[in-house]
């Protein structure tokens, strides 16, 4: 499997959803940087399960234990290995799919790609589970960058189903905004929408369904001129870590897609001087041109796709007979994915932003 990523920084992910545990290998980390560890306890709270209806029943603590790289709370220099155990898993819910896959999941293209001897129980490697340990690598990475490079990273729901939150100001992202956005179970920008989404979920819930959303991502501080063009380029370094969590199914930087339908003269971002440094008098272009940081807000969306493990009846196809026939989807499983995603989104962004750091600045965490 291709679970690992990164060029200077390296991140492999391990485990299955219904193993004894999941976990990361992090490789290329700097050494002496003081860990808060209690920090990064509190990110993986933001994305553990169970902690509403809104979300799946399953209940992890997700409390890593570290098996090398860290000593007394300070990076060593040698990789990082973390573990966090699988406490609460229904492994007999899945025992059907290796004959009857579902829709839209990997039951199918995992028992192709691997010959069957893949691990159903819970989508085993392909498991939104995996996003844990992807969380404990970006909160490390955003620990450092916030500290040594004074670098903010946060998001919020940006919409789901057809509810719509207010944007980032493009220009001027407040990093109070972002911070006060970590500490929110919901983070939105304008909590009068709030209501309108718990409504849209929970009614996707009652009708054994599910609803996808966006989750909008801002990075404020980044320096300007980091990224190495043609294929190390920023967008493509973030697209692509992005694109590895399950559900993400796309991805556009600043005004993206509607950039498409505007004249030249409306899209460009044009140079001005303030103070000593360049900027732009709009960041269309989400703080990215030529795949280089220009120094502005780095803004990036991705869009999450519906849970396909939904309890409604679908039909889908006995691999055995040959016949297509109804299935329900037993098992735990989030009505909308994107209510935990804010969390791992800022996650993968950090690791690919640290991992271009590193390549522009070497590896002094000082």
């Amino acid at each position: 499997m291709g679970s690992t990523w990164g060029n200077q920084l390296k991140i492999s992910i391990f485990g299955e959803s219904h193993g004894k545990g999941i976990g990361a290998v992090i490789d290329g980390f700097p050494a002496g940087f003081a860990c808060d560890m209690e920090w990064i306890q509190q990110e993986l709270a933001r994305r553990a399960p169970g902690q509403s209806s809104l979300t799946t029943g399953r209940k992890e603590e997700d409390r890593p234990i570290i098996l090398s790289g860290i000593l007394e709370n300070t990076t060593t220099g040698a990789p990082i290995c973390i573990m966090i155990p699988n406490t609460d898993t229904h492994s007999q819910d899945y025992e059907n799919l290796r004959a009857v896959p579902r829709p839209s999941h990997s039951d199918y293209t995992g028992k192709l790609r691997y010959r069957g001897y893949h691990d159903i129980r819970g989508g085993g490697h392909f498991s939104g589970r995996l996003t844990a340990p992807m969380v404990f690598a970006g909160a490390l990475c955003k620990d450092f960058l916030r500290r040594n490079h004074d670098i903010v990273i946060g998001s919020h729901i940006y919409s789901v189903g057809g509810v719509a939150d207010r944007s980032f100001d493009l220009v001027s992202t407040d990093r109070a905004l972002l911070e006060r956005l970590q500490q929110e179970t919901l983070p939105l920008i304008s909590h009068e929408v709030e209501e309108k989404i718990r409504e849209t979920v929970e009614q996707a819930r009652k009708e054994l369904n599910s609803v996808g959303g966006i989750i909008e991502c801002a990075v404020v501080g980044a320096a300007a001129g980091i990224g190495s063009p043609m294929f190390q380029n920023v967008e493509s370094r973030i697209a692509s870590i992005l694109y590895s969590v399950p559900a993400v199914k796309g991805v556009e930087f600043g005004l993206g897609f509607a950039l498409s339908g505007m004249r030249g003269s409306e899209a460009n971002d044009c140079y001005i001087e303030e103070g000593s440094s360049v900027k732009t008098r709009t960041n269309h272009n989400g703080g990215i041109a030529g795949g280089i940081t220009t120094g502005m807000p780095i803004i990036v969306r991705a869009a999450i796709k519906p849970t396909p493990s939904i309890s409604r009846e679908q039909v889908t196809l006995n691999l055995e007979t040959g016949q297509e026939e109804q299935l329900r989807i037993h098992g735990r499983h989030d009505p909308c994915i994107a209510m935990r995603a804010p969390v791992v989104v800022e996650a993968a962004v950090a690791v690919a932003l640290m991992d271009l750091y590193l390549e522009a600045f070497g590896y002094d965490a000082k």
